[in-house]
């Protein structure tokens, strides 16, 4: 019989792809929410003086950028370390998640995560610069979300529940 897993890593997989599943479910609801109102530069700039849409940007930037720091430092290594490939940097994380299929682009995901100073501070500065990184994350918010439906179907064929 050949291993397919190492079962010591499978519970710390289980626990980071549920939380995963979970934060995602949160920037889900932040991203709908917030990209249902009509998104242009006058929008950004008003933001300023709407304290009310400010908080639905910052939650969602929250969101992203939370789901982003799990995906990067906690499921990706510990599905990394589940096939006995070991990651000592984000680098080698990615590289092995490419080689997994679970990511489709390193270069995507390392773009995605510069995202988060432009969305943290350039609207209060480059309403253009925030504009586009505001609709970048929209479309990175995509690769997270399959990341982890990659993830939970590697579980699956791996034979571990949830």
């Amino acid at each position: 019989m050949s291993l397919r897993y190492l079962p010591e890593h499978a519970r710390p997989v289980l626990l980071a792809l549920d939380l995963a599943r979970k934060e995602a479910e949160h920037l889900r609801y932040s991203q709908t929410s917030l990209f249902a109102l009509p998104i242009d530069l006058a929008w950004v700039q008003s933001l300023g003086r709407r304290p009310e849409i400010a908080e639905k940007v910052e939650a969602f930037v929250s969101r992203f950028g939370r789901l982003q720091d799990h995906l990067g430092e906690k499921l990706l290594p510990r599905m990394a370390a589940l096939v006995g490939e070991n990651s000592k940097t984000l680098l080698d994380t990615l590289a092995i998640a490419e080689k997994t299929d679970l990511l489709v682009s390193a270069d995507a995901f390392i773009a995605a995560r510069k995202l988060r100073n432009a969305l943290v501070h350039e609207y209060m500065h480059d309403a253009q610069t925030f504009l586009e990184s505001l609709f970048a994350a929209q479309q990175a918010c995509q690769m997270f979300f399959e990341i982890i439906e990659k993830s939970q179907a590697q579980t699956v064929r791996l034979g571990l529940t949830t």
